[in-house]
């Protein structure tokens, strides 16, 4: 017995009509066509499904038993077609790849380009390079599918990610002028010194001359502390503190009757207005402190580990350290 969705999405429009023509209609088929197709089933069926007397249409027993299963059969079959649809969609899509950065150190993009090819070759990819403004590489506003972004994001719950690589934390830092040696002890974690005895130099000369290692250091105290700008303040308050003892000891003179016309006045003018001036040098100081330590954009925290639910992203995803990708749908996972 051959029976075709066709004949049984005819003998639904019937059953749910009631009425030859009315289903005919909904079917956009003529009735005799429509009659002609239902009694074709019938014959393959073996049994009537409607009893015609005269207008009326009713379901016979067998066809009561066989409308709640062609609807199924139907349904089953429409949720087919349309998982269909989505993998021929799937296999012509294109997945757009957002970034800030390129990710190729280490060959990563390739290698993820090559894999997804051989299980998709009728699809492509469109790398999408994004401003550093959005930090979602364009995951947030939907431009992008997936993306290459650093960690952590901002609505965390909102996305679901995967670590595909890990690089010094020293370049989340955009700053340019860079004292390395102090970023890397700013970074934190865990440090361990290794002493060695350094050999003498057996040709050429050292390309860190005296001064050169005076500007370095210089580089070190002013790239990493704003204490410098601090200095007005307190050479104010040293000032300060002078003419405090100048006033005392012009006081203190003329008691004793041993008074300089003129002088002491004009110090202790000269010592205050010099205090005043440093305490305000030293104000301006402490907003061009603040303006400094901004522009350098450092982050406020640097992320150690990344973990979910007591075990690591790469082992949920059966994935090695080094190569996975973050996805858009959204996952609870947490930062250390």
């Amino acid at each position: 017995m051959e029976v075709h969705s066709r004949d049984l999405r005819y003998f639904v429009a019937v059953a749910e009509e009631l009425h030859f023509t009315r289903a005919a209609e909904c079917l956009f088929i003529s009735q005799p066509a429509l009659s002609k197709q239902i009694r074709a089933l019938e014959r393959a069926l073996g049994a009537p499904l409607f009893e015609r007397s005269g207008r009326e249409v009713r379901l016979t027993t067998v066809g009561e038993a066989l409308l709640p299963q062609a609807r199924m059969v139907l349904k089953e079959w429409e949720t087919a077609e349309e998982a269909v649809e989505q993998a021929k969609e799937a296999q012509q899509a294109t997945l757009v790849i957002g970034m800030n950065t390129s990710p190729g150190r280490g060959g990563l993009l390739p290698a993820i380009r090559s894999r997804f090819s051989l299980k998709h070759p009728a699809a492509s990819l469109m790398l999408r390079q994004v401003n550093w403004e959005d930090a979602t590489a364009g995951l947030a506003d939907g431009s992008s599918d997936v993306a290459f972004v650093w960690l952590p994001l901002s609505s965390p719950g909102r996305y679901g990610w995967i670590v595909v690589a890990e690089e010094p934390s020293m370049v989340a830092m955009p700053e340019r002028h860079r004292f390395v040696r102090g970023m890397v002890s700013w970074i934190g974690f865990r440090q361990c010194p290794l002493a060695y005895e350094r050999q003498a130099r057996f040709a050429g000369h050292s390309k860190y001359p005296f001064m050169k290692m005076v500007r370095f250091a210089f580089d070190a105290i002013t790239g990493f502390s704003i204490k410098p700008l601090k200095i007005a303040i307190y050479l104010g308050a040293v000032t300060g503190a002078m003419a405090l003892v100048c006033v005392a000891y012009v006081i203190w003179s003329w008691t004793q009757g041993a008074t300089v016309a003129g002088w002491p006045s004009l110090m202790f003018v000269v010592l205050l207005l010099g205090s005043v001036q440093l305490f305000v040098l030293g104000i301006i100081g402490e907003y061009l402190g603040q303006i400094f330590v901004e522009s350098k954009r450092r982050p406020l925290f640097i992320i150690d580990e990344i973990c979910r639910s007591g075990e690591s992203l790469e082992a949920a995803a059966g994935i090695s350290p080094e190569k996975s990708l973050a996805e858009n749908p959204a996952a609870e996972t947490g930062g250390r």
